[in-house]
């Protein structure tokens, strides 16, 4: 098509595109207003989903190149810059009053955003798993039940169920993590293990001093119940195992996750630290989105059931509380100032003189 001598019009398909807002029912301004935000945030997710997947895509590979994570981070960044702009459409979306939106909400039918086999199609892209949804739902079964209306319906399952049979970017991201050399220690390489349980020990060890220090500060500053203090401390350095070890084996992924957090001013971790941190930015973003959709919706209609026959209002909230990259959140609970840090094993591995290492 490079020879193509195109319009402005031509190449936007702006006659297709603006058919589509319903002039032809006679429509209200509110009405179409309405409309328009809602396409427009299904253009927007069409761009989420080619964005994630080039990610999934990048970090998916058996060996994946250097070069690439650059990228990876670009398609993150250009993600989390989408969401913050759906995030401040909801303010437009503000400006229906509550009269305005019920003048026409009757004739929106069951029509809901729950429908919306795009955002499901992130979602699950993402790695959003079933039982951290509300009710553990499976968000593919509305569209099980939609499937037999018409071809497009069913072609619609296809692709999500073809998703779902897919790595998402969650699973490979921590495969891709959990190659990170620790200590110097290659992943897979002879004793592997045994370096990485030696790394993850010694870090259980400063963690437990740090608690048990801040609990001797507390009971010198007058604590009222020090005791209970203390079991707080133990608690936490209890899921501190918990979540280097679950059952007690060693997670090779989320050591290299601590390992990367805690050295983050090696000169080779530089850019796994810049992709674990756009990708929560990412997942902050995405939560921040979900809550301003809540409270747009709690301005304008209040606390009735949603079209779908959702809660509404509560609905939106709780799913505020999914989170897909818990490793990446949970990783920061049980880091350990710098000085306590185990001492780092072949430096010159990671681009620093030891000289250079504090």
């Amino acid at each position: 098509m490079s020879g193509q001598n195109w319009t402005y019009g031509n190449y936007l398909q702006l006659e297709e595109l603006l058919s589509l807002q319903g002039d032809e029912r006679g429509i209200s301004s509110d009405e179409m207003h309405f409309i328009i935000v809602h396409q427009t945030f299904e253009l927007w997710f069409k761009q989420i989903i080619r964005e994630l997947s080039e990610v999934r895509n990048l970090l998916s590979q058996e060996q994946v190149p250097e070069k690439d994570i650059p990228k990876a981070v670009e398609h993150l960044g250009r993600t989390t810059e989408i969401f913050k702009l759906m995030g401040a459409q909801w303010t437009v979306m503000e400006t229906l009053t509550p009269q305005g939106f019920l003048s026409f909400r009757d004739g929106l039918g069951s029509a809901s955003g729950f429908e919306s086999f795009q955002m499901r199609k992130f979602e699950i892209l993402l790695g959003l798993k079933n039982e951290d949804r509300l009710f553990g739902m499976d968000p593919i079964d509305t569209f099980r039940k939609l499937a037999g209306n018409s071809d497009n319906d069913a072609a619609i399952l296809s692709d999500l169920e073809q998703m779902a049979s897919n790595p998402s970017l969650e699973e490979s991201l921590m495969k891709w993590i959990s190659r990170t050399p620790i200590m110097g220690s290659i992943y897979a390489s002879e004793n592997d293990v045994e370096s990485v349980q030696k790394y993850v020990n010694s870090h259980l060890a400063a963690h437990k001093s740090m608690g048990e220090l801040a609990a001797e500060r507390m009971s010198g500053y007058g604590v009222s119940d020090i005791e209970k203090a203390k079991a707080r401390f133990n608690s936490a350095h209890e899921s501190a195992i918990s979540f280097l070890m679950p059952e007690g084996k060693l997670s090779r992924a989320r050591a290299s996750l601590l390992f990367i957090e805690s050295y983050r001013e090696l000169p080779l971790l530089a850019w796994p630290r810049k992709l674990i941190d756009a990708v929560a930015e990412l997942e902050e973003s995405m939560v921040k989105w979900r809550h301003s959709h809540a409270r747009m919706v709690e301005r304008i209609m209040g606390r009735r059931i949603g079209t779908g026959g959702t809660s509404g209002v509560d609905y939106l909230d709780k799913t505020s509380q999914y989170r897909v990259f818990k490793d990446l959140w949970a990783v920061r609970t049980i880091l350990v100032k710098s000085d306590s840090r185990p001492d780092l094993i072949n430096p010159s591995f990671y681009g620093f003189n030891s000289d250079n290492v504090s």
